[in-house]
């Protein structure tokens, strides 16, 4: 469960958030790079987490004492392995909303390999529990345009898109003693557009990897839309299998060493 943030007194003596403290913990480029890791929601060991930074273990342990002690990450252990997970889908949701409006960052496209990982990760990916990029915006702009969501006072599910999912075997009740908002939307930092997330993000991701509509790719963040995946995104929602398509033939002039492409991931 995510921890409360630390707080402070304002100048006139009362106690507010300190903002600054949080700010501070994501300041550093290798606490801010293990933070996006995570986002794939597995829990990495020190030494994942160090590989991933660039940083020695010994170096990386004092980053993640820090992150843990300001309520980003928890801890698990098992055994004599410990392991570091964000501390929430609160925290997830936050940290790719706050990559969304971070400024981009040059990086050299080295290979066609590299091109194509880049374009697949905005295409489509895991924002810890629930679906990222190009398609998880399709699929919210879809279910607006069909009033399966409805924006009057925010997101939430209309009446018949609460039936919408339950035809495709998706429990949309909330669960009893879940703090977690039932629907909400995530700023999607590819698309800088809106995406589904809360419990119903979570569990119409979840039940599309079930359904084997969706595969993880390895390890990584990145995710597979099956051809039954797309049936159903065309079928349900209109989403043409071509989605995102146009830029695969820019994949390949991205590798050329002139070309850079720019990502907030540090």
């Amino acid at each position: 469960m995510s921890q409360p943030h630390p707080t402070s007194p304002s100048a006139d003596g009362v106690i507010g958030p300190d903002l600054a403290s949080l700010a501070g913990l994501l300041a550093d480029r290798t606490r801010a790079s293990m933070c996006l890791a995570l986002l794939d929601g597995r829990a990495w060991t020190v030494t994942e987490l160090a590989r991933h930074a660039g940083v020695a273990p010994s170096t990386a342990t004092g980053h993640l004492h820090q992150l843990v002690a300001g309520g980003l990450l928890s801890t698990e252990r098992q055994g004599r392995h410990r392991y570091m997970r964000l501390a929430g889908s609160s925290t997830a949701e936050m940290i790719e909303s706050l990559a969304s409006h971070a400024p981009l960052r040059p990086v050299p496209v080295r290979s066609l390999a590299d091109a194509h990982r880049r374009r697949a990760l905005s295409y489509a990916r895991t924002c810890y529990d629930h679906l990222a990029g190009n398609v998880a915006v399709a699929i919210t702009d879809a279910m607006t345009e069909r009033s399966l969501l409805t924006w009057d006072y925010g997101p939430s599910l209309s009446e018949s898109g609460k039936a919408w999912l339950r035809d495709l075997g998706i429990d949309d009740h909330r669960p009893r003693g879940s703090r977690r908002a039932h629907v909400r939307t995530c700023l999607d930092w590819t698309e800088r557009r809106q995406h589904l997330a809360g419990a119903v993000g979570a569990a119409f991701f979840q039940h599309g990897l079930d359904a084997g509509w969706l595969v993880r790719k390895g390890t990584t963040r990145v995710i597979t839309v099956t051809d039954k995946g797309h049936a159903v995104l065309r079928e349900q929602l209109g989403i043409p299998d071509t989605l995102g398509q146009e830029g695969v033939a820019d994949a390949a002039r991205a590798s050329s060493p002139s070309t850079n492409a720019r990502s907030p991931w540090g």
